[in-house]
């Protein structure tokens, strides 16, 4: 009884902590959706109803899913994330092309605190940007109240909503450090997530009223179930390349080697190409529409309707971009030559390749033709959807996107807390095995 109270009093532990992250995850994320039903000061919801009617099935839709209808009820987080994340990906260009970043990222974890302080000063001048647009189309439509006061409106509009995109960093910030996964990705999926309910009523709705017929409705649902499938399979996929351990020396005893493997996901990237395709084409989209209601820029009016989602050069842009950052990102995480000089100095190698230079290389051409595939396949299931919406012409609100991230966050999220779990198991098991050896030692 006594040895096995600490191990049972270090489980609990474990437990503990581990309910206490999932807690704070679903504290935040209600913080998030209550956010999200709290309104700008100074807004008319009928007209603000009444606008929306009008751009129904155009970008802003697009714009209010990632920011789980905070933008059609224009709430306090109505900008949402988007401009932490066109902030990440503008800081993660600036790396890769200026050498002082680029160090900056090799340092440590004081360099990261630096580069993330550099996004944070980002997120705030592009919060700004778009909120002014914002604040000026509102007034261009006419949604503040009858007799009230323009300049005051923009003033506490603007503080609200560059304050509301600020409060989401920093409660994605916290959800990451304080709770299970990543932050930023929770409050996009909580967001999404949100919409389902009637996104599927929706549907339903249009089946009765014959605007679809039923066939078609059962067909997209036997895709969307296969792409959900089909999304699993992929994202647990793998190569693993073996790597042998040479013979050294250890004390006084010569250790044989070893092998083991090095494993390189199927799609490396994520969903992060998806994220960072969508925002970069969501921020001129969404900025063209918001300014195009002043006159003389009612150009910036065609611009929107051309990169609304649907149309071919929206598809084509999308397409590029997902492939583009799936490159990118890999490049980001996976470097050949330093995962090489790792492996050099470790004294390991790949069978039939030469240490060093050669070695990179047969990483680097791996990584890419697994990058190709991914690319290939983060697009393919992001597209797909739109096709098909396009073919059948049926008006429904969630795309491959919108699937793909959550399915990726949600696979993302178990596989946290199973390392949570694992990991107080772990300390559970060496704590039984320090304790019989002690009780062998004092016999």
């Amino acid at each position: 009884m006594a040895t096995t109270a600490p191990a049972l009093a270090g489980v609990q532990t474990g437990t503990t902590e581990l309910r206490k992250r999932l807690l704070f995850v679903l504290f935040a994320l209600l913080v998030y959706r209550i956010g999200t039903h709290i309104p700008v000061p100074g807004i008319d919801p009928v007209a603000l109803q009444r606008l929306f009617d009008q751009q129904q099935g155009g970008i802003l839709d697009l714009f209010n899913m990632f920011s789980g209808g905070a933008l059609e009820r224009m709430s306090i987080l109505a900008l949402g994330v988007m401009p932490y994340i066109t902030s990440s990906i503008i800081m993660n260009l600036l790396t890769m092309m200026y050498p002082r970043l680029n160090q900056l990222r090799k340092e440590g974890e004081s360099g990261r605190r630096k580069i993330t302080k550099l996004t944070r000063y980002g997120t705030l001048i592009i919060a700004i940007v778009q909120g002014v647009a914002l604040t000026s189309t509102l007034i261009a439509q006419g949604l503040p109240f009858e007799g009230s006061s323009l300049f005051g409106f923009f003033f506490i509009a603007l503080v609200t909503l560059v304050t509301g995109a600020l409060f989401m960093m920093w409660l994605g910030e916290k959800i990451t450090e304080h709770g299970v996964g990543n932050g930023i990705s929770l409050l996009i999926f909580a967001g999404i997530v949100s919409g389902f309910p009637a996104a599927i009523a929706g549907a339903f709705e249009l089946a009765r009223d014959r605007t679809i017929h039923m066939s078609v409705l059962l067909v997209i649902l036997v895709v969307a179930i296969g792409l959900v499938g089909f999304v699993v399979f992929i994202e647990r996929g793998e190569r693993r390349i073996t790597i042998h351990y040479a013979k050294r020396q250890q004390g006084r005893r010569m250790v044989q080697g070893q092998t083991s493997h090095l494993p390189f996901k199927v799609n490396m990237a994520g969903v992060i190409p998806a994220i960072f395709a969508s925002s970069l084409l969501l921020a001129p989209a969404s900025m063209s529409q918001w300014f195009g209601q002043n006159e003389g820029l009612g150009f910036l009016q065609e611009i929107s309707l051309i990169l609304s989602p649907g149309q071919p050069l929206y598809i084509l842009l999308f397409a590029a971009g997902i492939i583009f950052f799936s490159f990118f990102y890999t490049a980001i995480v996976r470097d050949p030559k330093e995962l090489a000089d790792n492996l050099k100095r470790q004294g390991a190698y790949i069978q039939g390749i030469r240490p060093g230079q050669q070695t990179a290389d047969h990483i680097d051409d791996i990584t890419t033709k697994l990058t190709i595939f991914g690319s290939l396949y983060v697009t393919s299931v992001c597209l797909l959807p739109e096709l098909m919406r396009w073919s059948f012409d049926v008006p429904l609100q969630l795309g491959g996107t919108a699937l793909l991230i959550v399915v990726v966050v949600a696979m993302d999220f178990m596989s946290q807390v199973q390392a949570h779990l694992l990991s107080s198991n772990y300390a559970k098991l060496m704590e039984k095995s320090n304790l019989r050896n002690y009780s062998r030692r004092t016999r």
